[in-house]
């Protein structure tokens, strides 16, 4: 990445910036959170029938492609402010076709610049989260979809079960799950849930949060540390019990539970909180003690903790990113961005790159590691 701030740069003529002030009313009440937002300025806007997509973008990138609108390598001013993020952000910024670098045919941007953006191998790695990961990309890649949200919904909703009528019958509704896990009334497991746990009201979920935290603890951490615990469906019957000690344990801030059929059919079924990486990997250590063989399911786009996707974690983003979606969680986070680089690519068939190897690259430029899908440093560093 870093031959491209030696190369020549220049702003995508396909692309007209305004500031919000000159906006049409309608544009400008639909972005009017973003407005109150430090640093905002304005949208990119498609010219002329481009399939490039409206971005909204902050001062600083405002001004950088106004400067280069007169090609030439990247500003002094750019490389002193952004110092060592320089090349990470100069690639981002063309991977989105927000600038063109030139290349040997050209200004190109976007899949057509990957050979220039590559960094990294742009591969998969081993291991069955892996493996269902990719599965993911190449299916969503062969889907005739071309609206980025269902998309993104299908990419998060990878390898859940059906919900067939048996699953139906037998789950549907919280109070069903509830005795489907022991923690009904009378249930093997409901006094271990009462002594260390209080119900919670999540949207969708059944929740619980760990009962005497610390008064000093902050209420949302800076970030929030996701475990995944995914056996199958039809085995988590058996093995609530082990779950809901180890997570007790561990001193689990909070955890949730799928609240029907749906709920426990996907394979982010079971969810708990953490405010730093080492409780959550001694969390890990105790569910895995005691569920032994479990059968797994496995949480796509995530870290997996063990090779058999019993376990993984993640880490909900930093909100950051202007037109970034409030509240997304960490996978949500990644099925869009991973939407979206699949989309842009079918917008680019000359450049010859597959869209599911564009996504994986333009996530690397994220701070993710695509190897292990492992949350990096980066990602909060640059943010």
């Amino acid at each position: 990445m870093d031959e491209l701030l030696l190369r020549e740069l220049r702003a995508n003529p396909e692309y007209e910036l305004v500031l919000f002030d000159r906006l049409p009313a309608g544009e400008r009440r639909a972005l009017a959170d973003l407005s109150r937002e430090p640093g905002f300025y304005g949208v990119l806007r498609p010219q002329g029938g481009s399939e490039l997509v409206l971005r909204s973008v902050d001062r600083d990138t405002a001004l950088l492609f106004l400067t280069l609108r007169e090609p030439g390598s990247l500003p002094a001013y750019a490389r002193a402010s952004l110092g060592e993020a320089a090349p990470r952000t100069v690639a981002r910024l063309v991977a989105d076709g927000v600038l063109e670098v030139a290349g040997d045919r050209g200004f190109v941007s976007g899949p057509a610049a990957m050979e220039l953006l590559r960094g990294g191998s742009g591969a998969s790695g081993d291991g069955r989260l892996a493996s269902l990961s990719l599965a993911a990309l190449r299916a969503a890649q062969a889907l005739p979809l071309e609206d980025a949200e269902r998309l993104t919904w299908f990419l998060y909703a990878f390898n859940r079960r059906p919900l067939t009528p048996a699953w139906k019958r037998l789950l549907p509704n919280g109070a069903a799950v509830e005795r489907y896990l022991g923690i009904a009334a009378g249930g093997a497991n409901r006094a271990r849930l009462n002594r260390s746990w209080s119900r919670v009201e999540t949207q969708g979920w059944l929740s619980w949060k760990a009962r005497g935290r610390p008064a000093s603890e902050p209420s949302r951490p800076a970030a929030t540390y996701k475990l995944f615990v995914s056996p199958l469906p039809e085995a988590l019957a058996d093995s609530f019990g082990a779950i809901l000690e180890a997570l007790t344990a561990a001193r689990a801030r909070q955890f949730k539970v799928g609240a029907n059929a749906n709920g426990l059919l996907r394979p982010d079924k079971i969810v708990a909180y953490f405010t730093g990486f080492e409780p959550l990997a001694e969390a890990a250590a105790e569910v895995r003690q005691r569920l032994g063989g479990a059968p797994a399911h496995g949480v796509p786009f995530t870290s997996g903790i063990g090779g058999d996707g019993l376990l993984s974690w993640g880490v909900d983003p930093p909100q950051t990113e202007w037109g970034s979606f409030v509240g997304d969680s960490w996978r949500l986070w990644l099925a869009r961005r991973l939407a979206q680089a699949i989309l842009a690519a079918r917008r680019s068939p000359a450049s010859g790159v597959e869209p599911w190897s564009f996504a994986l690259e333009r996530l690397r430029l994220d701070g993710i590691d695509t190897i292990t899908w492992t949350p990096g440093a980066l990602l909060w560093k640059e943010s």
